[in-house]
C-alpha cells in the first residue's frame, strides 16, 4: 500500500483531539477485559496472534486461538456512528476505508492461519460482547 502523508490538523483542537486517542486501554476496551476476567477467562493483551503480522489484537486467546478486536466507530465506519470529517476529506476517506481493507484481510488472514477472530464495536453493550466471545470459547474450558 502507498504511504499517505498525513495533512496538517485543520484546527489546533483537531490535532490535541487526535493525539489524544488511546491505541489501547480504551474505556469499552477495559470494560470487557474486566467482565471476561470476572467470568474466570484469562487472556492476553494487546498481542500480535500471528508471527510477522504487525496487526495486534485487542484480546487474544492463544490456546483457544481466539483474537477479539474492540474496533472504535470512528477509525473502522461503523454502520451506525461512522462520521466523516469536514476537512481533509479526500484523506480521511482513503485512511478510513484502508483501515476496514485491512480488517477484513487481517480476519481473513487468521481464518487461513486456524484462527478465529471476534470483532466488538465499542458502542456494543458489555455483556452483549461478552456472550459473544463466550461463544466463540464455548468449546474449550475456562483457563
Amino acid at each position: 500500500m502507498p504511504a499517505r502523508d498525513t495533512p496538517a490538523a485543520s484546527d489546533r483542537a483537531a490535532r490535541v483531539r487526535m493525539t489524544r486517542q488511546r491505541r489501547r486501554d480504551t474505556a469499552p476496551e477495559l470494560a470487557l477485559r474486566r467482565e471476561l476476567h470476572r467470568r474466570g477467562r484469562r487472556f492476553r493483551v494487546d498481542l500480535a496472534p500471528l508471527p510477522g503480522l504487525r496487526r495486534r489484537a485487542d484480546l487474544v486467546f492463544p490456546r483457544q486461538r481466539l483474537a477479539v478486536y474492540v474496533d472504535g466507530c470512528f477509525w473502522h465506519c461503523c454502520p451506525q456512528h461512522a462520521t466523516r470529517p469536514k476537512a481533509n476529506t479526500d484523506w480521511w476517506s482513503s485512511k478510513l476505508a484502508a483501515n476496514v481493507d485491512r480488517d477484513r484481510d487481517t480476519d481473513r488472514r487468521l481464518a487461513r492461519a486456524g484462527w478465529r477472530a471476534v470483532r466488538v464495536w465499542e458502542h456494543e453493550p458489555v455483556e452483549s460482547a461478552v456472550l459473544r466471545v463466550l461463544a466463540a470459547l464455548a468449546d474449550f474450558p475456562a483457563a
